[in-house]
Formats: structure tokens, sequence, C-alpha cells
């Protein structure tokens, strides 16, 4: 029997967002029309998920039902954390592509296993010697750093910061200088509801000459990215961070 394909598919970046972005303007025809004949499925969120499939199905016609698509969720305690650590096992979920049904593994926002749940899925896919296939769509780091003018030859990607404010310091001095003295772009994010006690945190402890890029609704309406000097970010007005921000510093 033949085996199943894992897709990766990314979704757009405005969960959570009103109004929403229509999806021909941020995602790939042949990436909906692979998620349009998907019967089976791995999500962050169900609920999201029907949600996305929805609005595919409004342009991309499903060959199912929503309600007759098989939808399996990632245990909750993974979801911030992340789960490359080997800590779940995530073959179980995978069986039906042994079966020979092909799965889409899906995130709230963007591409699944990047800044988001779904590695443990994509390893387990790998060690069941099942093919692995990435679809194209948005990556909100990676245009977070093209918009940046920060270095993209040397970049990380390091989460969140603590949400206490001593540690969160302590973070961001260490973060700050592994930048200046490798050049190495460190990008980080936060809850959306945390963003500006963030960019507060980043303007009373980073040094003035430091490179503070913010990227804030990245292809939403209205959505901007900038990249100021911490010093120059200090004689503006703190700007709106309502909508998901991508934070990055470099020199």
């Amino acid at each position: 029997m033949s085996r199943g394909t894992l897709y990766l598919v990314p979704s757009p970046l405005d969960f959570g967002c009103e109004p929403q972005t229509p999806l021909h303007e941020v995602m790939p025809a042949g990436t909906l029309a692979v998620a349009a004949r998907l019967s089976h499925w791995i999500s962050e969120n169900a609920r999201s998920t029907r949600a996305y499939l929805k609005r595919i199905d409004a342009s991309h016609r499903l060959a199912l039902p929503i309600q007759a698509l098989h939808i399996q969720e990632l245990p909750r305690e993974l979801h911030k954390k992340g789960d490359h650590d080997g800590r779940f096992d995530a073959r179980a979920l995978l069986a039906p592509a042994l079966a020979g049904q092909d799965i889409g593994l899906v995130s709230e926002a963007g591409m699944p296993a990047i800044a988001d749940p779904g590695a443990s899925v994509v390893r387990a896919a790998h060690e069941l010697a099942l093919v692995v296939t990435p679809l194209s769509g948005p990556v909100s780091l990676m245009l977070a750093l093209a918009a940046s003018g920060l270095n993209g030859q040397n970049f990380a990607f390091v989460g969140y910061v603590p949400q206490d404010a001593s540690e969160r310091s302590a973070r961001l001095r260490t973060l700050e200088g592994l930048a200046i003295r490798t050049g190495q772009t460190q990008i980080f994010i936060e809850t959306p509801y945390r963003n500006a006690a963030l960019l507060e945190a980043l303007l009373q402890t980073l040094q003035p000459a430091t490179r503070l890029a913010l990227s804030c609704g990245l292809s939403l309406g209205g959505g901007w990215s900038r990249c100021l000097s911490v010093q120059a970010w200090k004689k503006q007005a703190p700007p709106d961070l309502n909508a998901p921000t991508v934070f990055a510093i470099g020199r």
C-alpha cells in the first residue's frame, strides 16, 4: 500500500485580526488547491482550522464538507513552548498517512513548525519514512527579517523573552551583546497584548545605537515595518502594536 504525504500548509497571518486579508492576496493558488483536496488534518487548533478551510472553500471547493473532515489537534501544552525537544511522540497522529491518506499540518498563522507547534509531527513523519512537502505561503519571521535591513546572512529566532521584568531585561542585554559582538540579528515575538510592554522594555534596556526593527501586522491592511536606532525610537511617539508584531535587534 502506498503511503500518504505530510503537507505543511501555511495559513495567512491575520489570525484573530479584523478585517481579514483576502486569501488570494497572500496565499498561492497552488497551496490552496492542495489544501482543498485534503481530508485529514493535524492542527494547532481545530476551530481555527475549520475557519481557515471555510475561507478556502469560497474559492477552492473542498473535497468533503467541513463537518466530514478528520482533524486531530496537537496537545495544548505544546502550543507556546513548542514541541521540538522530543517530549511528544506524534507518530500516532500519522496513522492515516500509513494507510495511504495525505495529511495536512496547519497552525493558526504562518508556516507550521516555524514559531508554532508542529516539529514533532514533521520529525515523526521522517521516522516513519513519509514524504514531507512544505507548501508556499507567508512566514512572518522571514518577511520581517527581509524588511528590517538587518543582517540576513546570520540570524537567530529566539522565541519569546521572559515576562518577569528583571529576567526580561537580562535576556535582552544578552541578545543585544550577541548581536553587537557577532553581527547576528536576534528575532523574537510576543503575545500582541504584551507588545507595548516589550517595546518599553527594549527602549529602556538597549544601548542608544542598537538598531531595533518592528514589523507589525504583516500582510494585513495597514501593516508596516520600520528599523531605527533605539535613540531614534525614543524621540518618536510609541507606535500602535496591537497587531501581531515581530521584533529584531542588530547593529
